[in-house]
């Protein structure tokens, strides 16, 4: 097959691939990431001459690796890159269109084990007091990260949220996550308090003085233009209010998922319990905040232990 056939050929069965992912839930964020990197090995294996799928052996993997490791990429990146060739092997071979995958034996570069930032629960009320509710943005803004916080939502999820997903009688959110998976978590009131008050004082405002009546109309969070908000916002908001807290570099909007998991696995919380409030489909990836302060082992230590104390 000439080589610019054997390209078309592996963009088709890409094609296959890639739908085939969206049909099992990957969110579209995952399909694009998929996406671009099996298109980055495709050209690369074209350029060595290398018929697609069946001209793709081991050795080319290992290559393919190599090349990777050559860029300034972060080893998560290479590891996701070649996970994507992986997996699009591995349809070719559920497919038929090969007989074994040779990406069965390619190891992904090993990646050192990251503790998550965690902030102290008074660093996070110093975060929060630094915004300013007195405007429409501020109230919405304290109504955010309340959420993000008080619920442990991730800031898409956040910004997917409609008027209609919280439920301030049952006091719970419907979320849409990963996966296009939904779940219901539950709020507490100091976050549905304010949210209450972003929609009584601060979203009408961001509605009419726009004139979007009509546009967005369901979304909750909106922006200064009255359209939906979204992650790069949160995001600008969050370094915003770091530097005006004072609090630790490195702070991102997803520290405050962090923060909820970790401030509740030391308020006594079960690990099961976490899992389904984050939406993790792995208990392992909610296993890494069970990481807890040496002060707060101390603390468990002396209050439960006979022997602890001298004086018990």
């Amino acid at each position: 097959m000439p080589l610019r056939g054997a390209r078309k050929h592996g963009l088709a069965i890409l094609g296959r691939y890639l739908a085939s992912l969206a049909q099992a839930g990957s969110s579209d964020k995952t399909v694009r990431a998929y996406d671009r990197d099996c298109r980055q090995f495709l050209k690369y294996a074209a350029g060595e001459e290398a018929e697609f799928p069946g001209g793709v052996d081991y050795r080319l993997l290992r290559r393919y690796a190599v090349f990777l490791a050559g860029f300034n990429y972060q080893k998560s990146t290479v590891s996701r890159k070649l996970s994507a060739v992986r997996g699009l092997l591995k349809f070719c071979r559920s497919e038929g269109l090969i007989m074994s995958s040779p990406a069965e034996l390619l190891v992904s570069p090993k990646q050192p084990r990251k503790l998550p930032v965690v902030l102290r629960p008074s660093e996070v009320e110093s975060f929060l007091e630094a915004i300013d509710a007195a405007s429409p943005l501020g109230l919405r803004d304290r109504a955010i990260f309340e959420l993000l916080y008080g619920s442990g939502l991730r800031s898409e999820e956040v910004t997917l949220l409609d008027i209609v997903s919280i439920d301030f009688e049952q006091e719970e959110v419907t979320v849409r996550g990963k996966g296009h998976r939904t779940r219901i978590v539950p709020v507490g009131e100091v976050a549905l308090q304010a949210v209450w008050e972003y929609l009584q004082k601060g979203r009408p405002e961001l509605v009419c003085t726009q004139g979007n009546e009509g546009k967005n109309i369901g979304a909750l969070f909106l922006s200064s233009r009255g359209k939906r908000l979204g992650t790069s916002d949160i995001r600008r908001r969050t370094i915003k209010y770091v530097r005006r807290a004072a609090v630790k570099q490195g702070t991102s909007s997803h520290v405050f998922r962090h923060c909820f998991a970790t401030h509740l696995l030391e308020g006594g919380a079960d690990l099961r319990a976490v899992q389904e409030l984050l939406g993790h489909a792995s208990i392992s990836t909610t296993q890494r905040y069970t990481h807890v302060s040496g002060a707060h082992l101390r603390k468990v230590y002396k209050r439960a232990h006979p022997r602890a104390l001298l004086n018990r």
